[in-house]
């Protein structure tokens, strides 16, 4: 262990297990570093001293859940460069989106077993490790987060979609947990939906805390309300705190670049709601403009110091792509 990842978890975890404030999320692990949902991406992450590890979930033909940002994976698989799975291409409805590609509900896991993993923004990140790592499953997930004492944060991703096509995934994920021991309120996890209806039947059968996601724009795929933007009003805030732990907002809703910031964090947390936003990136392209260094896209800009406004206004934990960069920015803030 190093002396750096001990001491962010001793300031993250305290003596009953529970998570303090602010968190660290290694968004898909150190993604910035290793292809995204990777057992490489989270091991570098839990060395940078990342407090929880973010897997998005999906599942397979026979409902196994494994780690991808989503279900089509032509984007960060090689699944295109195997002949054998050349006619599994196919196009498909999800959240009302056309999509065209390889879908993991039409694999085995034994399958996507013989895939390797590639950088999702190779212009951005480079290739270097692409065709190194296998899809992890979410067992392999917590027994990793449970042998290196972290926690994780799983998204379920598209719940609607994957229910009518009889692949429903809150279920899996909640007799995973208990069977870790982690169906508890103290459990170091939390579980987050871009969805509503989703975290209310999860408000019913677990006790793990629960996350509300937010866009900057648009409104759940489930229909259950209009906009984001309504459910990040006051009334809004109060309504998600009948189920929710918390709110994931685009950091964009809470300050727009370098413009003023808003009042959702105050109004979250008059709620009694935690606040912990995405994505940080440290890559110039993703920084406001007073932040980037240069102007190249692919530059690396002063990322600690977006992190540093961001905890300024009080959230309670953040996903970021480079963990360790986040780490610095707690910490120096925590030793003022």
């Amino acid at each position: 262990m190093s002396l750096l990842w001990a001491l962010a978890l001793l300031g993250a975890v305290g003596q009953n297990g529970t998570m303090q404030d602010p968190i660290v999320i290694a968004h898909r692990g150190a993604s910035g570093l290793r292809p995204e949902h990777t057992l490489a991406a989270y091991t570098l992450a839990i060395e940078q001293g990342a407090d929880v590890i973010e897997p998005d979930l999906v599942p397979t033909r026979e409902g196994a859940l494994v780690a991808r940002h989503e279900n089509e994976i032509s984007e960060t698989t090689d699944v295109a460069a195997h002949p054998e799975f050349a006619n599994r291409r196919a196009t498909k409805t999800i959240d009302g989106a056309t999509v065209t590609g390889w879908f993991t509900e039409d694999f085995t896991l034994a399958e996507l077993k013989t895939l390797r993993a590639k950088e999702r923004l190779p212009l951005l990140r480079g290739t270097t490790y692409d065709g190194q790592f296998e899809i992890p499953t979410l067992a392999e997930i917590i027994a990793l987060a449970k042998a290196r004492k972290v926690g994780i944060y799983p998204e379920t991703k598209h719940p609607t979609y994957f229910a009518a096509i009889g692949l429903e995934t809150d279920t899996p994920l909640v007799t995973a947990l208990k069977a870790a021991g982690w169906d508890r309120a103290d459990a170091p996890v939390y579980i987050q939906s871009f969805e509503v209806a989703n975290l209310q039947r999860l408000h019913r059968m677990t006790k793990v805390r629960l996350i509300q996601l937010m866009d900057a724009e648009g409104a759940p795929a489930d229909g259950t309300r209009a906009s984001y933007a309504a459910m990040a009003s006051p009334e809004g805030l109060k309504a998600i705190a009948a189920y929710a732990y918390g709110i994931g907002p685009n950091k964009a809703m809470i300050r727009d670049g370098d413009a003023v910031p808003s009042s959702l964090v105050a109004d979250a947390h008059a709620a009694g709601l935690k606040v912990h936003p995405w994505t940080f990136r440290a890559e110039n392209v993703f920084l406001p403009a007073s932040l980037r260094a240069g102007i190249d896209p692919r530059a690396r800009g002063r990322l600690q110091e977006e992190i540093a406004r961001y905890l300024e206004l009080g959230i309670d934990g953040f996903f970021t792509d480079f963990p360790l960069e986040g780490v610095r920015a707690r910490d120096a803030r925590r030793l003022r």
